[in-house]
């Protein structure tokens, strides 16, 4: 069949490994100093590896291929690195040649007072906690890494059936009460529409909402005019996605103040 498939320019590619964590599915490897596609029925042709490459030497193209194959992925992450599913991927672990651990895909809780640090990499239920005192320090309600759009794959599994919280990089240092109010019990993904790059964010977005099955989506916006476009790309993705999901904005102010 004719689809889209990762292709690798190995004369660009200087064998970092930003690309190879940022692919859910794992069906890219370095090997030999170079970054190469395992097999094309366990590459998706979504992209989410392309933003990683910084010498440009991931691209998409179109031709004969194998279909994408989520039993032969499943059976090839079982293989790699233990139990686990194609909506349900494993981080990936370091490579010989690079591999970027902020891209590394890990959903994690802090238990009330501390706790084991292995308790990090796991999905847990966060503890009904008691009123704090007003000298206690705030508990971040973050619940996964990464959270910038850009590193986050489509299938990564803290998005699963999720509530999804889309903000802007400014949102959080306006909005004082951002964890408490607007974060907690959510997926993060954040995003700037006038400094990213966002032409790939709309295919990355619908897949998420598609593959993830995102049961609903709050973006979190700033006041100035630029901003407003987080909400035309959450609108087009739900629109391009083919399932009806609620929507709903949060206005932030210069001043911080929830409009």
């Amino acid at each position: 069949m004719i689809r889209k498939v990762v292709k690798i320019d190995e004369d660009k590619c200087n064998g970092c490994g930003l690309c190879v964590p940022a692919c859910a599915e794992g069906a890219i490897q370095i090997i030999d100093g170079k970054a190469r596609l395992l097999a094309d029925n366990l590459c998706d042709g979504l992209g989410a590896c392309l933003g990683d490459c910084p010498e440009d030497a991931i691209t998409i193209e179109e031709r004969e291929a194998e279909e994408f194959d989520e039993v032969a992925v499943d059976a090839h992450l079982k293989k790699a690195g233990g139990p686990a599913t194609a909506h349900a991927p494993q981080a990936a672990p370091a490579h010989h040649g690079g591999g970027c651990p902020s891209a590394q895909v890990r959903s994690f809780a802090a238990p009330a007072g501390g706790g084991c640090p292995s308790a990090r990499l796991m999905s847990i239920e966060r503890p009904v906690e008691e009123a704090r005192p007003a000298s206690a320090p705030a508990q971040s309600r973050l619940a996964q890494w990464p959270v910038q759009l850009h590193l986050v794959p489509p299938t990564a599994p803290f998005l699963r059936e999720a509530d999804v919280l889309l903000a802007a990089d400014c949102a959080p240092f306006a909005y004082a009460n951002f964890h408490e109010d607007l974060l907690q019990g959510k997926a993060l993904l954040i995003a700037c529409p006038k400094l990213d790059n966002t032409a790939p964010y709309l295919d990355k977005l619908t897949a998420m909402i598609q593959q993830s099955q995102i049961k609903s989506l709050t973006v979190v916006h700033m006041e100035v005019p630029c901003c407003s476009g987080l909400i035309q790309l959450a609108r087009q993705a739900i629109a391009n996605s083919g399932r009806e999901i609620p929507l709903e904005t949060v206005r932030i102010g210069i001043r911080g103040d929830k409009q």
